[in-house]
């Protein structure tokens, strides 16, 4: 129905598909690329499947899995055990954070885990024309994944059926996922004769995504992420946490015990980065549609734990060409960068700088020595708009510099035709076209009238 409209309105096309989406989708694509075919744990805390959000989550899963994305989703059930104690007018018990899972507290974790287990794989059938799942047809497979141990008595207190992941059969969870279905793990392991312990879903998903060699954990909660300011709760959420990082931070915090507190996410990212998993989130299930926020642009939504920062300046080699053109394509068309081919960036590969965040270029400049005039020309300095005013402009432009010091040489220049003024505030002087080196002179396109600005180094 929405194609025939839309086929018989074209003025519609405009309230669908906004002029910007052109250029968003092309954004989006380097993450596609860089995402199909691999693997991630997904948490979805059970405060978020209490509050509604399962159907709109799936949804998004089921993008994640249309671009390729194999998926292992757990699902916790805090909030819903404890209201299945309430109704048998039973009291819970927790202990370090942990529930203390007596006999009632069993039967109660086993009803929950069945129901959402239900709840879940019903939001993966969904297939309304018009809607995400539209055509999915995804498939939901869970099984007896997790081998688990009792948490014993700890500090004398008896956990019960409370109990840690032991062993996770990667093997079969890989081949599982290997058909295109969807693993679903509930926070249930059994041990070796047949007893069942009731599991956390932070322990589960940490577990899994270590033993699978995951791509990417992904817990979906109550909480917006780690803040730069953890005592203020209007600071900004730190959208990227070096692994070092985050360990001091951890070991500045009281020991975690309620999901809510700042580490209790955060130990289990830390846990998984150390472990091999490149990449752990934190995200809130309470903005829509987070998950793919996170997933697909550039800084995310929630706080990513990396072992480095994923953001590198560094010079270029054969295999930025690609991520080169792409970057500076739109300002040539608009005219404001000079053509190149791509032969000649292949060429000149080695005097290229770039900035390099989680395998996309975002910046780039290029230097042309003149030894003989001792100096060089900047060229091609380009930021793509996404990040525009983060500075990146300038880390390019001083680790050209230091480039070009190291050769030995006493100044740069730029021909520009637009950002004169940009370059100014940086030190930059005007000069007549006829300062220029002779060789490069010989090439100055004096159609197009760009502007020579000099900087000369003290």
């Amino acid at each position: 129905m929405l194609q025939h409209s839309l086929r018989h309105n074209p003025g519609a096309m405009s309230l669908v598909f906004p002029h910007t989406f052109v250029p968003w989708f092309r954004s989006v694509a380097p993450y596609i690329h860089a995402y199909r075919g691999k693997t991630f744990v997904v948490a979805m805390a059970g405060e978020g499947i209490a509050a509604g959000k399962l159907s709109a989550f799936v949804q998004d899963l089921a993008i994640l899995h249309a671009m390729g994305i194999k998926l292992v989703l757990v699902h916790g059930f805090r909030p819903q055990v404890s209201e299945q104690l309430r109704a048998k007018g039973h009291p819970e018990h927790f202990s370090r954070g942990l529930r203390i899972t007596d006999e009632v507290a069993l039967d109660c974790a086993q009803e929950a885990a069945g129901q959402l287990r239900f709840e879940i794989e019903a939001a993966f059938s969904q297939g309304l024309p018009n809607t995400p799942m539209a055509n999915a047809t995804l498939r939901v497979i869970s099984g007896n994944f997790l081998t688990a141990r009792p948490v014993g008595i700890v500090d004398g207190v008896d956990f019960r059926h409370s109990g840690v992941v032991r062993k996770v059969d990667a093997v079969a969870m890989r081949r599982t996922l290997d058909t295109g279905a969807v693993v679903l793990l509930s926070p249930f392991g059994f041990s070796p004769t047949g007893e069942a312990f009731n599991l956390t879903m932070e322990d589960v998903a940490t577990s899994t995504a270590i033993a699978l060699q995951a791509d990417k954990l992904m817990f979906v909660t109550e909480v917006p992420g780690v803040r730069e300011n953890n005592a203020d709760d209007a600071s900004d959420i730190d959208t990227e946490l070096a692994l070092a990082e985050a360990e001091r931070l951890l070991a500045t915090l009281p020991t975690p015990t309620q999901p809510t507190d700042v580490g209790f996410y955060l130990r289990h990212c830390v846990k998984a980065c150390r472990e091999g998993v490149e990449r752990s989130h934190i995200l809130p299930f309470g903005i829509d549609g987070a998950l793919l926020q996170e997933v697909y642009t550039h800084d995310g939504i929630g706080t990513m734990v990396v072992d480095e920062k994923l953001e590198s300046l560094r010079e270029a080699t054969s295999d930025d060409v690609g991520g080169i053109l792409q970057l500076i394509e739109p300002f040539e068309r608009d005219g404001t960068l000079v053509r190149r081919e791509r032969n000649e960036i292949e060429r000149d590969i080695a005097n290229y700088t770039v900035i390099e965040h989680d395998g996309v270029i975002f910046g780039c400049a290029a230097l042309y020595p003149y030894p003989e005039a001792a100096t060089a020309e900047m060229a091609a300095l380009t930021v793509s708009p996404e990040v525009q005013g983060q500075g990146d402009g300038d880390r390019i432009l001083k680790r050209v510099e230091q480039r070009a010091r190291a050769m030995g040489l006493a100044s740069v220049f730029v021909l520009t035709t637009r950002t004169m003024h940009w370059f100014i505030k940086r030190g930059f002087q005007p000069a007549d076209a006829d300062w220029l080196p002779e060789a490069r002179k010989r090439k100055y396109n004096w159609d197009r009238r760009s502007q020579v600005l000099v900087k000369h180094f003290n």
